[in-house]
């Protein structure tokens, strides 16, 4: 069983960044895949970007460019980096472990953390 913590979050400006962490517990993060998602009230949870156990990594179309997801090990932990962030940015951000590829399916990932709230506004 795997527990996830995000931690980060906040009230940023358009233009500031953030970096979101998860740290992983209660399993060996090293083979799992994990994913960050996002979800605003009202909206569907959001795919934003993966890692997969041997690093390579995928983004949604929105976050192309501006995100960079990564992990470290050793610390049993993953990042989301959040670079140039704007108000459509804002939402409930979720990290989530699979022990498989990686997906861009919410349903597809079987360990999720309780959220951080990241707000963009000025």
């Amino acid at each position: 069983q795997v527990q996830l913590v995000e931690s980060g979050g906040g009230l940023v400006q358009p233009g500031d960044s953030l970096r979101l962490s998860c740290a992983a517990s209660g399993g060996m993060f090293s083979r799992y895949a994990m994913g960050w998602f996002r979800q605003s009230p009202g909206d569907q949870r959001e795919f934003v970007a993966a890692i997969s156990a041997r690093g390579a990594t995928n983004y949604g179309n929105s976050v192309t460019g501006r995100f960079t997801i990564s992990r470290d090990n050793a610390r049993n932990t993953g990042y989301l980096q959040m670079n140039s962030l704007k108000p459509e940015d804002t939402g409930v951000y979720y990290c989530a472990a699979r022990y498989s590829f990686t997906s861009i399916a919410s349903q597809d990932y079987d360990y999720w953390g309780q959220g951080t709230q990241v707000t963009v506004s000025s």
